[in-house]
């Protein structure tokens, strides 16, 4: 495997790279940051069958796919898969839910069954219009049931531990260009739209939502 670049995520915010602010950081946050874009931690906790579907789940929540730029897709399976290991929860669950790891394994074999049952296949085999129509199916379904759990906690389970991966690295840090830690150097030019000397315009401003409604 190859070490993750963070240069690929640049289309919106051009010649923007977090990693170029990593000398203003404190040792001990400089560490923490560069660990995560070497070598994808190794997969502990998911079996095999586990880390495919989580996979191809993860890719289809967060829009990561193989036609991305070689070394720009964020390992989010192994970054979710070490807290699972670790037992690194939120500090708290659903009470109709089980504990997150046992709640990952459920729903991940959940999403198999529903394949078998509407495709006679694996999830993983699924096309990816089928894959996304089931998972769509589980948002669809809000507080109603879902492999014999509630399907509005199993979305709130996938997109916390999704979107935390995701946004914990460098490359989605350039990619909504968040230049890192403000500790010790901190902030000068607060305010809307302005920005810091080694901060970068976003190239596609009307792409942004917020903008488009004020």
């Amino acid at each position: 495997m190859t070490p993750l670049s963070s240069k690929p995520w640049s289309g919106r915010f051009p010649g923007f790279d977090v990693l170029n602010q990593s000398s203003h950081w404190d040792p001990v946050t400089t560490g923490v940051v560069l660990d995560r874009i070497g070598m994808a931690p190794d997969i502990r906790f998911f079996s095999p069958q586990e880390q495919a579907v989580a996979t191809v789940l993860c890719d289809h929540l967060l829009d990561q796919h193989d036609e991305l730029t070689p070394g720009a897709k964020i390992p989010i399976v192994n970054l979710i898969d070490s807290r699972l290991a670790e037992q690194q929860t939120d500090g708290w669950r659903y009470h109709d839910m089980p504990a997150d790891g046992q709640a990952w394994r459920d729903t991940l074999a959940g999403l198999d069954a529903k394949a078998h049952e509407r495709f006679d296949r694996d999830f993983v085999a699924c096309s990816a219009d089928q894959q996304a129509h089931m998972i769509q199916t589980v948002q669809n379904r809000g507080a109603g049931q879902w492999h014999h759990l509630n399907a509005k906690h199993v979305w709130s389970l996938w997109t916390r531990y999704a979107c935390t991966a995701f946004y914990s690295h460098p490359l989605a840090w350039n990619e909504i260009g968040f230049s890192g830690p403000a500790y010790p150097r901190g902030y000068k030019n607060t305010g809307v739209d302005k920005l810091e000397p080694f901060e970068v315009h976003d190239a596609h401003p009307s792409d942004d939502p917020l903008r488009r409604q004020s």
